[in-house]
């Protein structure tokens, strides 16, 4: 059982479990701005350009049965603007990443080993000989 316990928290201490565990909790955060931006900012707007439509409220009825299709529009609308924003994020920091490693020099070759050096005189030497 304690080895059990050990290795929980061995996983659980990992560096990309507390970044994971982080990113989550961003991403919800995230999730409710960007719904705020839906909802409150551009579904408003989308409305004024309808003609006052309020996709929430837009149902049909199927026998007894009342499809809130408006509702899933809304959530459509929401994440294609999550993702857009995501892709959005990823891309500059992906354009800051490549920039960084640009920056950074070049390693410098390794310098010969010995081996490679006595290779490198024997072949030069047989050269000289030709």
């Amino acid at each position: 059982m304690s080895n059990f316990l050990t290795e929980f928290k061995e996983f659980a201490l990992k560096g990309n479990v507390m970044d994971m565990a982080v990113g989550v909790i961003i991403g919800g955060a995230f999730g409710k701005i960007v719904s705020s931006l839906v909802d409150d900012v551009l579904m408003p707007v989308i409305g004024m350009i309808t003609g006052g439509l309020d996709f929430t409220q837009l149902t049909a009825k199927v026998g007894d049965a009342t499809l809130k299709y408006g509702v899933f529009l809304q959530n459509v609308i929401d994440f294609l603007i999550i993702a857009l924003c995501i892709f959005l994020m990823i891309k500059a920091m992906n354009k800051l990443m490549h920039k960084k490693k640009a920056e950074e020099p070049a390693p410098a070759p390794a310098e010969p080993s010995a081996e490679e050096k006595l290779l490198t005189e024997i072949r030069d030497l047989l050269k000289e000989k030709k």
